[in-house]
């Protein structure tokens, strides 16, 4: 056989098992759903949980923070010069730990979200959301068809979570939508109706920022009822910093990195009697 014909054989052939490969993906796998994201189990059976910031691009310190108790991680890719080749390399040597990983991507892009899914991310959150419409885009990239766009290709996400993953994907992966402004306040209602988002996260620090405002303001106090009155009325979570514990209906708090942790560990180890 010559070697062009030989080359385009194996090129048919490799093409054919490609697409029988994503069509077995797709089928349906029927029965009872399968849930391994143990936040949305957690959260669905009211208790409150707490996570940790990661920004520091090594396997060996992210897996100490995932296996020291949290119930998630909160990856920092939005303030971080983290990559997602970083991410990926932190998430495969630590696959099996407690947390489950979330990433806070840069933008509610396909690009973005793809490739957080695909190295395995089960909490995506989308920071300073303002519309209904970009809501819309975070859902839409998430989530496999018929209920998104999310396109099949390559990751660790099966070494991660199962070689049914595209069947169970939909089910387990988290949509947590930022509000950090006065306009995404204003248009909060719209933005939890959005099918497919899990939780409202209110973001103080930029809140306070965007609006001129702190915490404890009348002005400020009042668009976080907003918001909580809009994710209450929606069925969705509410989640903030853990400062924000102790307030209505939050049940989901990120707090502290490698270095405030590491700090904290070491000056308990130095007065441990």
């Amino acid at each position: 056989m010559k070697r062009t014909t030989f080359l385009s054989f194996a090129a048919a052939m490799f093409s054919l098992m490609s697409l029988a490969a994503q069509a077995q993906a797709i089928q349906p796998s029927g029965g009872a759903r399968k849930i391994y994201n143990t936040v949305k189990t957690k959260l669905s059976q009211g208790k409150t949980l707490n996570g940790a910031f990661v920004s520091v691009p090594d396997p060996n310190v992210y897996c100490a923070m995932a296996n020291a108790g949290f119930d998630f991680t909160w990856i920092e890719m939005q303030h971080s010069p983290l990559t997602y080749g970083d991410v990926a390399k932190m998430l495969f040597a630590c696959r099996g730990s407690s947390a489950m990983p979330f990433i806070r991507v840069p933008d509610a892009t396909e690009s973005e979200v793809q490739k957080a899914t695909d190295i395995g991310a089960l909490g995506l959150i989308f920071p300073t959301v303002d519309t209904a419409e970009k809501t819309r885009e975070a859902v839409k990239w998430a989530k496999y068809p018929p209920f998104g766009r999310r396109s099949i290709g390559a990751g660790q996400f099966r070494q991660l979570w199962g070689s049914d993953y595209r069947q169970t994907a939909n089910d387990n992966i988290m949509v947590i939508i930022m509000i950090e402004t006065a306009t995404g306040v204003e248009n909060v209602e719209q933005i939890a109706a959005v099918p497919g988002v899990d939780m409202i996260f209110i973001g103080p620090s930029d809140l306070a920022s965007f609006s001129g405002t702190q915490a404890g303001d009348p002005k400020f106090e009042a668009m976080v009822k907003k918001v909580h009155d809009a994710t209450m009325k929606a069925g969705l979570k509410l989640g903030s910093i853990t400062p924000f514990k102790g307030r209505p209906d939050f049940t989901f708090f990120v707090g502290g990195d490698e270095a405030s942790l590491i700090k904290a560990g070491a000056k308990a180890l130095l007065e441990a009697k």
